[in-house]
């Protein structure tokens, strides 16, 4: 495991489940350096720390998605379901998982979390502001094509005589 990863690289370790934005438990152990066995090991002793909303088994289809997601192959990793923990789970974790190391990762996880919220935000009003700008441009085109219409209306003076070569044509 790195000594110290990057924010895009916990970033890159949140999933969404169910609605939640989540973390799982082998990732997690990893990053606290513990074993996976271990870490699921506290959490069911403290089980009443972790509704559901803090933390849940993935079912068997989200595993199948997962799998997908990550492109691991389907006889590798664990033979467990993992847990997915949300973001209340995670720093719950770190009141089961007592140590200076669990609440070094924690505070990591915690901002991995809000600039991903953050991110999230940015692309919603990024995504409506390119609705406004596609709505003005329409707009703009239609103008357009309406003056290029009422030009066509318009009919050009033929009384004028022509210049240039002229051809008889017999």
């Amino acid at each position: 495991m790195k000594k110290s990863l990057i924010k895009s690289d916990y970033q890159n370790l949140i999933f969404e489940f169910r609605g939640y934005k989540v973390m799982l438990d082998y990732n997690l152990a990893a990053l606290y350096g513990v074993e996976t066995k271990r870490l699921k090991e506290q959490v069911r002793r403290n089980i009443s720390r972790f509704p559901d909303d803090f933390m849940f088994e993935l079912n068997r289809q989200e595993l199948v998605n997962l799998r997908s997601q990550i492109a691991t192959s389907s006889w590798g990793g664990s033979r467990y379901i993992p847990m997915a923990f949300t973001e209340q789970g995670v720093a719950m974790l770190s009141s089961v998982l007592n140590s200076e190391k669990a609440i070094q990762v924690n505070i990591e996880i915690m901002r991995a979390f809000a600039d991903y919220r953050a991110l999230i935000l940015k692309n919603k009003d990024l995504g409506r502001e390119i609705k406004l700008l596609d709505e003005k441009i329409d707009h703009i085109f239609k103008f357009l094509l309406q003056k290029i219409d009422a030009l066509r209306g318009h009919q050009l003076d033929d009384s004028r005589t022509k210049i240039g070569y002229k051809r008889k044509i017999q």
